[in-house]
């Protein structure tokens, strides 16, 4: 199988993996009361206005303010015509107003979400813009008799009177007249509930919410090639075939139930290639390496040759570990969703060929991302500069938080990461073994939010292996190190 989406259902916690070939390229989760928030709709309300920084804070009723530039404001028609963008922003929003916002990108470390007034909507073949105007075709599809035969479709259906715009998908190559009508009916529908809601509920509201992990990687994902997609949980099965039934009817009959009695992420080596994708080292099969390191501001990529000598001269040598360390650059950054500034440190190069043939190289191997890259020439000491779009946490920070013990130097995973750990592992060791009870030895902290915040699912593991589950606080045990032991 070439592409290959596999989706895992947990007690509180929903995972999926999109694999190319057998290897891990992509890792999304979701947990309960922690949804990716990009794409929610909210009525906000204005709590301060910047006009040094063109810029307003808008409160949602989350944890933190979130941000909303000027160049992200619908402007209204004033007399004589819009408003000029380059206008004082306190010309389109002022302290107090209740407005209505989309956000763009998560909250990320102490930053608040980014949002835009642009509101999208988004569904299988279609994206609608309420504020744009026309049919605009995605850059994907390059055949240009498929473009014009998609925007004829469009405006067959919209007809000359229609208000706002539409971007066709990808996925819409090949589309039939009559999926695309659907989808314009469902999203027509859709912004008519989205208007209606905001009327109605109050400012630090939710108006409208993405769907579910499971449902929108199957409406993101499938058009990109995937032809199987397996999920282990059967009544996230039926969810997703009755979602697939209205919006991907090609993802009907591959959409499949994994039935073997190994965890699905541990089968395809998932759970391996998430614990590696948290670790600083990337070893190479030449025997080199990559030092990936994490901060604030940036990312950082070391290359080393370590232990490889295979070729001919020091040149040659140096310019296969570059080549092999930008393609798995490519795929580390999709896998631990890596963003922002990224300064990459190629091992010095002399020959131009080689250090344009490695340029090529990190750009063709980024080809394949969804997220938006950029990449700068190869500096003379061997430094590249590329940006790749943020819109979500990274893995490290999702799934870990600053290490108690090294005053923030390193990670560890956190105590709701290890207690799902810990689940999976109750589960495994209960289908592998007979046993009359389950003992968990375990951090304090660990202990103390399985009797409390998941007590619930505790219990219901319980009721589910049929037998008891003890938990035993071990003082010399750290955060993320825990034992199920079967007695």
């Amino acid at each position: 199988m070439n592409r290959e989406l596999l989706v895992n259902i947990g007690p509180r916690e929903s995972r999926a993996a999109l694999l190319e070939h057998g290897v891990l390229q992509e890792v999304y989760i979701e947990r309960v009361g922690r949804r990716g928030l990009v794409g929610n709709i909210y009525k906000g309300r204005v709590s301060r206005v910047l006009p040094g920084m063109q810029a307003a804070f808008i409160d949602l009723g989350l944890a933190r303010t979130a941000f909303l530039h000027v160049a992200d404001i619908a402007a209204t028609q004033a007399e004589g015509g819009a408003v000029d963008r380059a206008e004082d922003i306190r010309r389109l929003v002022s302290q107090g107003d209740d407005i209505v916002v989309q956000i763009v990108k998560d909250p990320i470390g102490d930053k608040g979400a980014r949002l835009t007034t642009f509101v999208s909507l988004p569904s299988s073949y279609l994206v609608y813009m309420p504020q744009g105007t026309g049919v605009g075709v995605s850059a994907r599809i390059e055949d240009e008799n498929e473009r014009a035969r998609l925007k004829g479709i469009m405006a067959d259906v919209l007809g000359k009177e229609h208000g706002g715009g539409y971007i066709v998908r990808t996925a819409a190559q090949g589309a039939s007249a009559e999926l695309l009508a659907a989808d314009v009916a469902y999203l027509e529908r859709l912004w008519l509930r989205v208007r209606e809601r905001s009327i109605r509920v109050g400012p630090g509201e939710l108006i409208h919410e993405d769907l579910p992990l499971s449902l929108r990687m199957l409406r993101d994902e499938f058009s990109r090639g995937v032809e199987r997609v397996l999920v282990d949980d059967e009544t996230e099965l039926a969810s997703m075939k009755s979602f697939a039934a209205d919006f991907v009817p090609a993802a009907i009959d591959r959409i499949q139930l994994h039935r073997a009695e190994r965890p699905i992420f541990d089968l395809h080596s998932v759970e391996e290639e998430i614990a590696r994708a948290l670790e600083r080292k990337v070893t190479l099969k030449s025997g080199g390496y990559l030092v990936i390191d994490q901060t604030e501001s940036m990312t950082t990529i070391d290359i080393n040759t370590g232990g490889f000598v295979g070729y001919r001269n020091l040149e040659d040598t140096i310019f296969r570990t570059n080549l092999e360390a930008a393609v798995a650059i490519a795929r580390q950054l999709r896998l631990r969703n890596l963003g922002g500034i990224i300064i990459i440190d190629f091992i010095d190069m002399q020959d131009e060929v080689h250090r344009r043939e490695v340029i090529d190289a990190l750009r063709s191997s980024l080809a394949g991302d969804r997220a938006q890259t950029e990449v700068a020439a190869l500096s003379t000491l061997g430094l590249v500069e590329m940006t790749r779009k943020r819109t979500r946490e990274s893995l490290e920070h999702l799934l870990c938080q600053p290490c108690p013990n090294c005053e923030g130097r390193g990670f560890v995973r956190t105590p709701e990461t290890v207690c799902h750990e810990i689940f999976r592992e109750i589960v495994r060791q209960a289908r592998q073994f007979s046993s009359r009870e389950l003992l968990i030895l375990a951090h304090q902290d660990v202990v103390d939010r399985l009797l409390g915040e998941d007590s619930a699912v505790l219990a219901e593991l319980e009721s589910t292996i049929g037998r008891p589950i003890r938990l035993q606080s071990e003082s010399l045990y750290e955060v993320d190190q825990y034992d199920v032991v079967v007695k």
